[in-house]
């Protein structure tokens, strides 16, 4: 890949553009309380009755550098909430903000300049290509379009940039027609790499592709990434290739963050349900499990409407371990470990955090009828287990403490008695 580094553009007068990356491990990209409510309208006057909250109050920070996978079912708010960080679509409620600067209402004009840095490879590599455009066109138009000329000029950059994503630069004056769908999935690689940007939001990368190439194109990615700093946002339903890619996950389930956690400490021990359900669906590559039973967790029911989501914890008319306080209250992220997020009355692989509320909903009862009761069996102990660690590690500590007390309290005795003495 040496020979393939996207250089960064120069201007019209051909002199480089600077850019003052932020150092890596520094926030890059932080998102608070961000909401998208699409408006529903009836009758002659079209007067709003409802709305569609596609995405309803997240928070979630992207460091310089690294990469966040987003997993969650079909319209979850995924795509969604990409088309948002990158100012494709106006926030309802919420900030967005980019290296300290709040993007969330800037204008036309004002996203001009960022445009250079953010940009965003789209889900349907059919309709995000103009088919009246030559893919010479296409991957330059962001040069024509922030008025920059790269060095050997647009042409050749563009026939390099065409070679760095495996198409042949000799297809500068095709048109998208004339490309297979994982063709085009390249050409939109390209275009978004033309001016180098800082954050990249990949809606389903590699969903188009064929899976001989998939690996390709995401190796293509990795190196990438490496060769020129990039932070990537990627969305995919595939949890083999965001295991592979990425640093941290977001699990989302119907336009809210249930879980955020590092890739090791997700795929190991999830903590919520969903989570939990989600990982169980992935297949395991072993010939010599082909005959052992599936413990794959089936969910009841489809994903609820988002016009009306339920009350208190969304997942709770699916879950087998709902009580009556996750229909009531709705359970905030909270760290319950370092670097696990989690938003859940009874997580998985921790203690309980509403041990009163044990009576399961009729619901709950039905979702359980549909896990393996060895996924239930499992998921009581190592959750008995890991509350029995936690008020160990409490006793003990309250123990430390009362004895540092106890140390403290003796030590200005003898402090007392040997003033006393002196004197």
């Amino acid at each position: 890949m040496s020979e393939d580094k996207v250089s960064i553009p120069a201007q019209s007068d051909g002199t480089l553009v600077t850019k003052a990356d932020a150092a890596p491990g520094e926030t890059l990209l932080k998102v608070t309380g961000l909401q998208k409510h699409f408006p529903i309208k009836k009758g002659l006057l079209q007067r709003q009755v409802g709305a569609v909250r596609a995405v309803d109050g997240i928070d979630f920070e992207v460091k310089s550098g690294e990469t966040l996978g987003v997993v969650g079912e079909s319209g979850c708010g995924k795509s969604t909430m990409g088309r948002l960080i990158t100012r494709l679509l106006e926030p309802t409620a919420g900030k967005v903000e980019f290296e300290g600067q709040d993007i969330t209402h800037l204008g036309v004009g004002g996203m001009r300049p960022l445009r250079r840095d953010v940009q965003m490879i789209f889900q349907d590599p059919y309709s995000s290509l103009n088919p009246r455009h030559t893919i010479g066109t296409i991957v330059g138009a962001p040069f024509k379009l922030q008025g920059v000329t790269p060095e050997g000029g647009i042409k050749a950059e563009v026939q390099r940039l065409l070679s760095v994503v495996g198409l042949n630069p000799e297809h500068y004056n095709r048109y998208p027609h004339e490309f297979s769908g994982g063709q085009r999935q390249r050409i939109g690689i390209a275009r978004a790499l033309a001016l180098n940007p800082k954050l990249v939001v990949a809606d389903e990368p590699v969903s188009a592709l064929d899976v001989s190439i998939q690996a390709q194109v995401v190796n293509l990615l990795d190196d990438l990434q490496q060769e020129l700093g990039l932070t990537y946002v990627i969305i995919a339903h595939d949890l083999s290739v965001v295991r592979h890619v990425s640093d941290r996950i977001a699990v989302m389930y119907l336009g809210k963050i249930v879980e955020l956690a590092d890739r090791e400490s997700l795929y190991k021990a999830p903590m919520h349900p969903y989570t939990k359900a989600l990982m169980s669906a992935v297949p395991i590559p072993d010939p010599r499990r082909k005959n052992a039973k599936s413990e794959r967790i089936l969910l009841k029911g489809d994903v609820p409407s988002p016009i009306s989501p339920p009350s208190g914890c969304r997942f709770h008319t699916r879950c087998w371990k709902a009580t009556e306080i996750c229909k009531t209250t709705e359970p905030k992220l909270v760290e319950l470990k370092p670097g696990q997020q989690v938003a859940c009355h009874h997580p998985e692989n921790f203690e309980d955090q509403a041990p009163q509320d044990t009576v399961l909903l009729t619901v709950a009862k039905e979702a359980a009828e549909l896990v393996a009761d060895e996924v239930l069996a499992e998921s009581a102990e190592t959750s008995a287990a890991v509350a029995a660690e936690v008020a160990a590690e409490e006793a003990s500590a309250s123990e430390e403490v009362s004895a540092s007390e106890e140390a403290s309290a003796s030590e200005e005795t003898e402090a007392d008695g040997q003033e006393s003495t002196d004197k």
